[in-house]
Parts: structure tokens; C-alpha cells; sequence
């Protein structure tokens, strides 16, 4: 898979975004990762990721990995987590060879990293993934958090299972429910997977104050606010609608996860907080909850995050 460079859909966002000469500055930090002791020393201290890929039905999801730090391992362009999504995750068992995303990110220290590649093997709640791309994100729209592991009553062995109501024998699966409007509605934190058909997955972080995230007829829509220029998320889906959502509540430990379409907006910039003018508007197909023994007390927002306001009408 050729990784040099951006591919259409980001030079097609860049352009519309009049961002294009800042972008060919970064061009090189999608070239393939270099082994180095740099790049294992960030992932080794991480000790939560999430990752993007497709389930045996070819639907896309984004889940939550976690384990104590040095569960992320590097040798050469190989990265092996060690640990899996659980069963009752959408990605449990997810078919191998297939394009990947990983995002690692410390909220404590407002630090991530995304590593894309080709998933190889997955066994004995091990991943392994051949590393196409490696590179690093700003810190900004990172609330402040230190995640910790909990294992109460509460937070059973079998607690990433769903629950009932969320088989995918039900009708509900494809409709969002009250609490899960709410539990939207109050996020200051989300995680984003999108794909390309040559480029393979990606994975990123999405995060503002808290309702910066819309629910409106059944869809969900946010601002982009400014961020690096790269435009990977968006220029994925403007070539590959395919879009998948994670919301967690670190309250709780309750997750939502999200697979469906979307599609960038471009708007008057005065339209929404951050005045990039550019949305995005998802419309969720499959519908997935469950609980995860990870848990965070909110610390600080962070000072980038635009005051959100009430949108005009698109």
C-alpha cells in the first residue's frame, strides 16, 4: 500500500480550505514510520488506544484497547498490542489481513500518536500490525484526564459485552435512544474512524466543550475546528462515506459505539463555533453499547476549546 504523500480526497479538502501550502510543509510525516527508539518509547508509556477496522460483515467500527503501559510494543515497523477488543465488541475476533488505525493518546499529558497499517494476525487477544504510517497530533482539544483501570463488581470480566437490547437481532440497533442522545449530547470526547480504499483505516480524536457534538433528526453533526491542515479524517470521508463513532463516558465507563455515513458540510464560517465553516453530518446504521472498566475524572478542558454556541440552521 503506498502511503507517499496526500491522496485526493486531503488535497481536495486542503484546497477548499485554502490550506494547501501549509499542508505540503507536512507531507513527510506520512511517509513510512523509521524504527527508532523515539517512536517505541511514546507508544510503550501509552497505556490506552482505540482502533478502527471492520467486523466479518465488512461494517466499520472504532473500540477502545487498554492495558497497563508497555501493552504497545514496536520492533522495526511491527507494532503488537497485547490485548484485544473484548467479546461483545464489535471488533472482537475482527478479520485478519485487513487496513487498520490506531490511535494511542494519554489524556493526562495531552499526547497521541496514530499508527496505520495492515492488521496480521489476531490471536490470543494479540494484534499484531505491519505499520504503513506512524506520526504524532497536536495537543489541542484534548480534555485533561488520567485514565485509570477499575475492576469493581460493576465491571465484570464479560462487561464490554452489550446489552440485550443492543443484539443485532433488535430494531433499535439503528435508531438512537434517549440515553443515547444524552450521552452525546453531553461528550467533551469522541473518537473517529474513517478509510480510504487504497490507504487503508484511520483513527482520531475528536473534542471541544461540551455540546459541540449535535443530534438533530436522527443524524449527528460538529464543527472541524482548525486543526493541522492534514485533513485525514475529512479527506477520507470525502472519498469513502463509511464512518464509525466512539463515545466514552469516563464517569461510567459506559461506551456507544457508532457505524454509519458521512459527509463534510462547508458553510458560511460565522455559521459555527471554531469558523472553519466546514461540518461534519453522520448518519448512524449500526448502533452498538456496552461498558469498560476505564475510568477518568475530567481535569481541565483544553484552552483551545472555541465556547460553543447555538449553530444556525445549515
Amino acid at each position: 500500500m503506498s502511503t507517499a504523500g496526500f491522496h485526493e480526497g486531503e488535497r481536495t479538502v486542503q484546497r477548499l480550505a485554502g490550506v494547501v501550502d501549509e499542508a505540503e510543509r507536512l507531507q513527510g510525516m506520512l511517509q513510512p514510520p523509521r524504527p527508532g527508539g523515539g517512536l517505541s518509547a511514546v507508544l510503550a508509556a501509552r497505556s490506552f488506544a482505540v482502533l478502527t477496522g471492520r467486523d466479518h460483515d465488512g461494517v466499520l467500527w472504532t473500540s477502545p484497547l487498554y492495558g497497563e503501559p508497555g501493552f504497545l510494543v514496536t520492533d522495526g515497523t511491527t507494532l503488537t498490542v497485547h490485548t484485544a477488543p473484548p467479546e461483545g465488541d464489535p471488533l472482537h475476533n475482527a478479520p485478519v489481513p485487513q487496513h487498520v488505525g490506531l490511535l494511542a493518546i494519554d489524556l493526562g499529558i495531552r499526547r497521541r500518536i496514530r499508527v496505520n497499517g495492515e492488521l496480521t494476525d489476531n490471536s490470543a487477544d494479540v494484534l499484531t500490525i505491519h505499520a504503513d504510517q506512524a506520526f504524532g497530533n497536536c495537543p489541542s482539544y484534548i480534555q485533561q484526564r488520567y485514565l485509570t483501570v477499575t475492576r469493581t463488581p460493576a465491571h465484570r470480566a464479560d462487561a464490554g459485552r452489550p446489552q440485550p437490547q443492543d443484539t443485532s437481532d433488535t430494531s433499535d440497533t439503528r435508531t438512537l435512544r434517549r440515553d443515547h442522545i444524552e450521552m452525546i449530547r453531553k461528550a467533551d470526547t469522541f473518537f473517529l474512524g474513517t478509510t480510504h480504499p487504497t490507504r487503508g483505516a484511520d483513527a482520531s480524536h475528536k473534542g471541544g466543550r461540551p455540546g459541540f457534538v449535535r443530534v438533530q433528526g436522527g443524524e449527528i453533526w460538529w464543527p472541524d475546528y482548525a486543526g493541522n491542515n492534514m485533513f485525514n479524517s475529512l479527506g477520507n470521508i470525502s472519498v469513502d462515506p463509511a464512518t464509525a463513532l466512539l463515545f466514552i463516558n469516563f464517569a461510567t465507563g459506559r461506551t456507544l459505539h457508532l457505524s454509519g455515513e458521512a459527509r463534510v458540510e462547508w458553510l458560511d464560517p460565522s455559521a459555527d463555533e471554531g469558523g472553519t465553516g466546514r461540518r461534519v453530518r453522520f448518519t448512524p446504521r449500526w448502533i452498538r453499547s456496552g461498558e469498560i472498566p476505564l475510568h477518568g475524572d475530567l481535569l481541565s478542558f483544553s484552552p483551545h476549546n472555541p465556547a460553543v454556541t447555538t449553530p444556525r440552521a445549515a
